[in-house]
């Protein structure tokens, strides 16, 4: 302290015309406080800020949760499950007539006879079904593809709604009035009709023995990608149209015009990147929604062709016997009722931690 006194008195006396600093009026700072400034905050992004929010909404981890434990639960039981979706329970290599419509871990007379045997049967932990699958399984396989539509249909709308909504939202003008006109007259269409009318065609015109991977979808499942392509987009594109005509207005969008580069490079390396969290939203949001629909076409027998099953095929199967065997209709609709809460929990949470509006 002595010497720091000493060297402000041989500091030369300050000017009263100077603006400098009188240092004599400051304290030296003491430990606590040099502590204090030495904690630096932790570098973060605006990705790593989000997913942190999104971790602290119960909901969202818990929707996270059940997903996982969902797409787990389809990829390992082909593996450990010895019965196939379309395979009829057969004993000892005999089919076994007596396991049809059994209720959850039960087992056929022909089957507790060869387990007397010492023989093993793998339990049927859902039932069977009335001509004697292993209902697990087609649960199983019919959530397989559920999400495997609900996916696809949402890459398809959220490929075509913001390639389509980027280049109106950024041209604007005639261009801009041209292309949301046509977007009004898409989203007038009937997709019902669509599809139906798709479907009768497609089953008219196309050879689809030709290539087994479009044979097991069918005729049905194609023109529901099809509509999606066509119809479903446009709800995506609006979205994107609308916050690019308010991020085109910056000043850095304005330099990358100034600097010669081209609309294309712009939209992609200075926009989009400003809308992504709005688009994982939409997509998150899009795909319970395309889950629904193919489930609602394939319960009214427009989706997934037999002997392939759906949770919505499985649900209008289970319709008929609803009194007597109830559990089938809980399981496929307990499936879609999960998955769609999940997903939609999910978007949720996503839009609260990414949307700058609702940062605090």
């Amino acid at each position: 302290m002595e010497n720091t006194n000493k060297n402000l008195d041989q500091m030369p006396k300050k000017s009263p015309f100077s603006f400098q600093v009188d240092l004599s009026k400051f304290e030296k700072a003491t430990d606590e406080e040099k502590r204090q400034q030495e904690v630096m905050s932790e570098s973060s992004t605006f990705f790593k800020d989000g997913m942190r929010k999104l971790m602290k909404n119960p909901l969202a981890v818990g929707s996270i949760i059940v997903l996982l434990l969902i797409i787990l639960t389809i990829v390992i039981t082909p593996y450990v499950v010895p019965y196939k979706y379309s395979q009829i329970v057969t004993v000892n290599g005999k089919r076994d007539k007596t396991a049809a419509n059994m209720a959850p871990f039960q087992y056929s007379d022909l089957e507790k006879e060869y387990m007397k045997d010492g023989g093993e049967v793998f339990p049927h932990i859902m039932g069977t079904d009335e001509m004697g699958r292993d209902y697990f399984v087609r649960v199983v396989y019919g959530t397989r593809i559920s999400l495997l539509v609900g996916v696809f249909a949402s890459c398809i709308v959220v490929l075509i709604g913001v390639i389509y909504g980027s280049v109106s939202g950024y041209f604007g003008g005639k261009v801009d009035l041209v292309m949301m006109r046509i977007v009004d007259i898409i989203y007038s269409l009937p997709d019902m009709l669509m599809i139906i009318l798709l479907s009768v065609v497609l089953r008219e015109t196309l050879n689809l023995d030709a290539i087994p991977a479009l044979s097991k979808l069918g005729t049905n499942m194609i023109s529901l990608f099809i509509v999606f392509g066509l119809l479903y987009w446009t709800s995506m594109a609006r979205m994107v149209r609308g916050q690019i005509l308010t991020i085109k207005q910056n000043e850095y969008v304005l330099a990358a015009k100034v600097s010669g580069a081209k609309p294309g490079r712009i939209i992609r390396r200075h926009i989009l990147p400003n809308c992504v969290s709005v688009i994982i939203i939409s997509a998150a949001l899009q795909i319970p929604s395309a889950i629904f629909t193919e489930s609602f076409l394939s319960f009214v027998g427009l989706g997934v062709q037999a002997p392939m099953p759906s949770l919505g095929s499985l649900a209008n199967a289970a319709r008929a016997g609803i009194s007597a065997y109830p559990y089938k209709l809980i399981f496929p609709a307990l499936m879609i009722g999960l998955i769609t809460l999940s997903f939609n929990l999910i978007g949720d949470g996503l839009r609260d931690a990414f949307d700058p509006k609702l940062r605090r």
